[in-house]
């Protein structure tokens, strides 16, 4: 198989890209390679800026590929480039979606790919819906050979997965759960997520590239296991070696306080509960399933984190705002009890 991946190093890509370099694909990655030390050595660069379009074109004048997966496109205007770049160029054209894009509210919490896509609270996800809408049209009226792949929240061993954290990263997290100091969880955390190990998805996604039952398909990839936010929170303790001392707060607060996008974050995303019917992916890839439990995968990725100081980045501002809703919270409950 000959596959180019617009990106290649990211969350989800990185490990996409080790497990293809292992089964013998022939691997290209287009980028602009700033993070490109970590790729195999088997993994051909070409690197570009994918919006100069005229210049990638003339780069890839002469190649053709069975793959090309786009992980980095988010506006309809980008998709419409892509299409312009590689229609007549590949077999199949893999878009990266998102289950944000899922109605919120849900109606029913169990998600299958059927769930109507509506989020009205998160521009991220109604771009993501924009560009499905756009790829359709070029499937339905071009036969451009699309497949759409929908992520939930995935990980891997450089960043841990969280509900609510800092601009700079989650690391600011973990440092309050070392030094004792108390987390916010929004919600109660009892509501039911998903946490996916990139290794995992990465399996579920190699089986659709190249399948022509995946042709015009719109799947989502994710783990089986379902996690309350208390959980997630409890593993992550658990996995530094301390005692979690959490702070429930609600996700409309969160939002109302915050200068980061907490409505669209939170209340169009990781405040409700979602289960994924991951059997539409098993149809198309029989041999697929999520292995890495989330406190198993968790300890990998603190483990890594704990030995790698260039991922512990500090977000002062960010603790400082957490203490400030902390200390809202205990003010007004003291103003209530009189």
């Amino acid at each position: 198989m000959k596959a180019l991946f617009i990106g290649g190093t990211g969350i989800i890509s990185s490990a996409i890209t080790k497990q293809l370099s292992e089964s013998g694909c022939e691997l290209y990655v287009l980028n602009r390679g700033r993070r490109n030390e970590s790729l195999p050595a088997n993994v051909k660069v070409i690197q570009a800026d994918i919006n100069d379009e005229a210049h990638v074109a003339a780069l890839i004048e002469d190649l053709s590929f069975d793959v090309v997966a786009d992980f980095i496109a988010f506006q309809p205007a980008q998709l419409e480039r892509d299409y312009r770049l590689f229609a007549g160029k590949t077999k199949q054209f893999m878009f990266i979606s998102s289950a944000s894009a899922y109605q919120k509210p849900l109606s029913d919490y169990r998600v299958t790919e059927s769930t109507p896509l509506a989020n009205p609270y998160w521009e991220y996800s109604r771009n993501k819906i924009a560009c499905e809408e756009y790829l359709i049209k070029q499937y339905r009226e071009h036969q451009f050979p699309i497949t759409i792949v929908r992520p939930s929240h995935t990980y891997d061993e450089r960043s841990i997965p969280l509900g609510v954290h800092g601009r700079k990263g989650s690391w600011q997290v973990a440092k309050r759960m070392l030094e004792n100091k108390p987390v916010i969880i929004h919600g109660d955390g009892t509501s039911l997520w998903t946490m996916t190990k990139n290794s995992d998805f990465a399996k579920g996604f190699i089986g659709l590239m190249g399948n022509i039952h995946a042709i015009g398909e719109s799947v989502h990839i994710t783990s089986d296991e379902s996690v309350t936010w208390n959980q997630i929170y409890e593993a992550i303790a658990d996995a530094l070696g301390v005692k979690l001392r959490a702070v429930h707060v609600s996700s409309a607060f969160l939002a109302a306080c915050s200068q980061e996008d907490y409505t669209g974050g939170l209340i169009g995303d990781k405040a409700n509960s979602v289960v994924f019917d991951n059997a539409k992916l098993k149809r198309l890839v029989p041999d697929f399933v999520a292995t890495t439990r989330f406190d198993q995968g968790i300890k990998q990725t603190v483990q890594h984190i704990l030995a790698h100081p260039e991922y512990q980045v500090e977000d002062p501002e960010f603790d400082q705002w957490c203490d400030k809703v902390i200390h809202a919270l205990d003010t007004a409950v003291a103003a209530v009890k009189g």
